[in-house]
């Protein structure tokens, strides 16, 4: 059982979906943390975070002001911090195709100034988030996931003697989330139509929890190194559509630049290195500090078959129209309704 008390938690990007959502599970969880340092960049969410966490109530968080793009502040910030969850990126696909440096800067130099600040700190465990576009990526976005995927792997061999492990978590479409389909077409339904990119498109779902259970299973159970997919439904994105405007006009406007029509979060040539636990895929690394065999007997994993791929398009779970609208009324808007 993962237990936080008496241990300090460091979050980059933690005022976005993903960070208030941890912020708010550690605290029903572990109301004992010692410190949980919220580290961003924008000051006013900053603001609006510590609202809900009013002191003296909540006196173990504190807001730290910076940007993983700077190394020296982020090492600053990591001082007596016992775990990392990396969780800031640029992850708007259209703006990272139309400003590429900006987009490199934040994910992959910010990866390694995380990687250092870690290896500078005594840091212990670092959880690295991760995006099913970095699987064969197509886009900038997703390409700069793999790479800061491929340093936080690497990290772990130049650890030395410390006592760390860096591993990822790689997950599909977070249902609610900020710029994602089912806010934008809640907010369309009024017009009377929804724009639909292609008529086959899918796309995995997960909640925000069920992303913050990845992260807890990471920090409790890695070895070091692995990325760590969890076993989720696909959905198509006209039943998202139907679900939410079913008397709306579906409208073709075709894929966006750099957009897939599936996506994918292991390929046919990570099958070589996947296995199978009850409840994730985990990539193991290609050159491990630890032996798989034992990995397999300690988690009660298998091999997959060689050639096998997880992809949204050939998933065996799918949501249906119903599914969709119970998601959107659990974890997006409880008084939704058609």
């Amino acid at each position: 059982m993962l237990d936080l008390s008496n241990k300090s938690l460091l979050i980059t990007g933690g005022t976005g979906s993903f960070g208030k959502k941890f912020v708010e599970m550690v605290y029903q969880r572990h109301p004992d943390v010692k410190r949980v340092v919220i580290y961003s960049r924008d000051e006013l969410k900053q603001f609006e975070m510590a609202q809900y966490y009013p002191q003296p109530k909540y006196k173990s968080i504190r807001f730290f002001i910076g940007d993983v793009r700077d190394g020296e502040r982020l090492k600053r910030a990591c001082e007596g911090i016992d775990i990392i969850v990396h969780a800031a990126a640029l992850k708007q696909v259209p703006a990272a195709e139309y400003n590429p440096m900006e987009c490199i800067k934040t994910n992959v130099f910010g990866a390694e100034n995380v990687i250092n600040a870690a290896l500078d700190n005594g840091v212990k465990r670092v959880v690295a988030l991760s995006t099913d576009k970095a699987a064969a990526p197509i886009n900038l976005y997703g390409a700069t996931k793999l790479c800061s995927d491929k340093l936080f792997v690497a990290a772990n061999n130049m650890k030395g003697s410390r006592d760390l492990r860096f591993s990822v978590v790689r997950y599909g479409n977070v249902i609610g989330s900020r710029g994602s389909v089912v806010p934008f077409f809640l907010d369309k339904r009024k017009d009377g139509v929804l724009p639909i990119t292609h008529p086959d498109m899918t796309r995995f779902n997960i909640s925000l929890e069920e992303g913050v259970e990845m992260v807890f299973h990471a920090l409790e159970h890695a070895w070091g190194g692995e990325i760590f997919v969890p076993k989720i439904p696909s959905y198509r994105i006209t039943d998202v559509a139907t679900a939410i405007g079913p008397n709306c006009e579906q409208k073709l406007v075709g894929i966006r630049p750099g957009e897939k029509l599936h996506e994918e979060m292991i390929t046919e040539t990570d099958s070589l290195n996947t296995v199978e636990t009850d409840k994730y895929y985990v990539i193991t690394p290609s050159t491990p500090t630890w032996s798989i065999e034992d990995y397999m007997e300690a988690f009660n994993g298998k091999q997959v078959d060689m050639g096998f791929k997880y992809n949204s398009g050939t998933n065996t779970d799918w949501l249906t129209i119903d599914q969709l609208r119970e998601q959107i009324r659990e974890h997006v808007d409880p008084n939704f309704n058609v």
